[in-house]
C-alpha cells in the first residue's frame, strides 16, 4: 500500500475511533487481513495446468493444491502475502528435474483458494491439512508462509516432517502488528483495541504467536535464509529464530531484498533438501 494512500485511511480510522474504538480496530483488523487476490497471467496458468490440481477443505475454505509426480522425498511449497503457488515457478522446475515430489498450495483469500480473510494461524491449519493429505517431509515457506509453517509444526510436532526451509520469515506477531500501525498511523485507542480483538478471537495476546520462540521445540532440521536489507521484514527477525531453533542454520544474503528469488537462494535450497 502506497504511504501517502495509508496515512489518509489511517487518519479516516482514527476518526472513527473518536466515537467507536471498537468500530475503528475491527476495521483496522479487516485492512490488515484482507490481501489483495493478483490475477494469474495465462502463462502462469498454464504452468499450474501442468499440475494434478486438487481442491481441499479446511472448515469452510477450499484449498487449491497442485503436484508435480516425482519419486523421491514430497516438498511442499508455502507462498507468503498476495502471492500464490507460481511465485514457486523456478524452485518447481529444478525440483522436478531431481525428481522431487511436489505439492504446492494456494493461501486463504489467494491464488484460486478461497475466502476473503487471511491471517498465519488459519494458514498454519490449511497447511496441517496439506501435510497430512501428502505426507510432505521437506516445507518450505517464504515470509508469512514461514511464519505459518512454524506455527503449524509447533502445534502439530509431525514427525513425518524432516525440514523446514524459512525464507524472510518474520519472527512474531508483535512487531508485524506494530510495522502496520506505523505504516498506517494508528493512535493508541486503536492498537488497543487491536490486541484486545485478536485475544477475543484467539484466546491469545499478539505475544504469545511468536514463531521464533515456537521453534524451540520443533526437532526437524531448519535452514534459515534472510536478506541482510529486507525492508519488508527486517534481519533481526531471522536473529530471532537462529537464537531458539536451535537444529537450524542461518545464511544470510544481500541483494536479494525480501522475496529472495535468485539462482543463488535456489541453490541453497537443493543443496539443504538433497543432503
Amino acid at each position: 500500500m502506497n504511504n501517502i494512500i495509508a496515512k489518509i485511511i489511517g487518519s479516516f480510522v482514527n476518526f472513527i475511533s473518536l466515537f467507536s474504538p471498537r468500530t475503528a480496530g475491527k476495521i483496522a483488523i479487516r485492512l490488515f487481513s484482507s490481501p489483495r487476490r493478483k490475477r494469474l497471467k495465462e502463462i502462469d496458468k498454464d504452468f499450474l495446468e501442468t499440475a494434478f490440481i486438487e481442491d481441499l477443505k479446511y472448515d469452510d475454505i477450499s484449498i487449491m493444491t497442485y503436484r508435480w509426480l516425482g519419486k523421491k522425498d514430497t516438498v511442499l511449497l508455502v507462498h507468503g502475502w498476495e502471492s500464490n503457488s507460481v511465485r514457486w515457478k523456478d524452485l518447481i522446475l529444478k525440483l522436478k528435474a531431481l525428481d522431487y515430489n511436489i505439492i504446492a498450495l494456494d493461501a486463504p483469500a489467494h491464488g484460486l483458494s478461497s475466502g476473503k480473510v487471511f491471517n498465519a494461524v488459519i494458514y498454519s491449519e490449511c497447511i496441517n491439512v496439506v501435510v497430512k493429505k501428502f505426507q510432505a517431509k521437506i516445507i518450505i515457506g517464504h515470509s508469512v508462509g514461514g511464519m505459518a509453517t512454524t506455527f503449524f509444526q509447533y502445534k502439530y510436532q509431525l514427525p513425518t516432517v524432516e525440514k523446514l526451509v524459512l525464507l524472510g520469515a518474520p519472527s512474531n506477531f508483535v512487531s508485524i502488528f506494530q510495522r502496520y500501525v506505523n505504516m498506517m498511523g494508528y493512535n493508541t485507542r486503536i492498537s488497543k483495541t487491536i490486541n484486545d480483538i485478536i485475544y477475543e478471537r484467539f484466546n491469545n495476546k499478539p505475544e504469545h504467536f511468536n514463531a521464533a520462540k515456537f521453534s524451540e521445540t520443533i526437532v526437524a532440521q531448519g535452514l534459515l535464509i534472510h536478506d541482510k536489507h529486507d525492508k519488508v521484514i527486517p534481519h533481526s527477525d531471522a536473529e530471532d529464530f537462529r537464537t531458539f531453533y536451535k537444529n537450524s542454520k542461518l545464511i544470510t544474503t544481500e541483494g536479494f531484498g525480501h522475496t529472495l528469488k535468485s539462482e543463488t537462494v535456489n541453490d541453497y535450497i537443493l543443496e539443504f533438501v538433497s543432503r
